[in-house]
């Protein structure tokens, strides 16, 4: 959907969401693409990534982000634990860290805050701590601000994410079996 605001954001199916932003940096969200039905097959590759953020470590969120992050090398944002994880696959560029704090990565402000929902990374045939679920609001080179909720149940504190970060736009879960609804 291209906004007025000289930025480009192209839906991916489920969660995955790429954006262009004002300075032309490419960030994905939530990268399952290959394997996501609901992606069309003209939108699985990408000519380069410059950041992803990952919302948590579920398949149908992060299942190409260790491919997509070896190929392209963007930075990689996350929970602290799931970084820890994408390290210990050989990703680099990291850049972990935890609910209510904000970086700089790649000229846009990204700040980490609370999802309502469970965060286990399957590794094989184990379930192993991914850390916490979170949600993040994205403030771009012009000042364009977005929240991506990631998967979460509805809370409280969406009142506050509204208040404090005031985002132009939200991108919101409406799944109504793992996630809230559209009620």
């Amino acid at each position: 959907m291209p906004l007025n605001r000289d930025v480009a954001i192209t839906y991916l199916g489920h969660s995955t969401f790429k954006v262009v932003t004002p300075g032309k940096k490419i960030v994905l969200i939530d990268p399952w693409v290959a394997g996501n039905p609901a992606c069309p097959e003209n939108l699985k590759t990408f000519d380069r990534l410059d950041v992803m953020l990952l919302t948590h470590a579920h398949f149908d969120h992060i299942g190409d982000a260790v491919a997509l992050a070896k190929k392209h090398k963007p930075k990689v944002v996350g929970i602290y634990e799931l970084c820890h994880w994408l390290e210990r696959k050989g990703v680099g560029g990291t850049l972990p860290m935890n609910k209510g704090g904000t970086q700089a990565v790649g000229g846009i402000r990204v700040t980490m805050v609370h999802a309502d929902h469970s965060c286990g990374i399957q590794d094989g045939d184990e379930i192993l701590y991914g850390g916490e679920a979170v949600g993040y609001v994205v403030e771009l080179e012009n000042g364009f601000k977005f929240y991506h909720a990631g998967d979460t149940n509805v809370f409280s504190d969406m009142k506050l994410i509204a208040d404090l970060y005031q985002p132009e736009l939200a991108m919101l879960p409406i799944g109504d079996l793992f996630t809230m609804s559209p009620r």
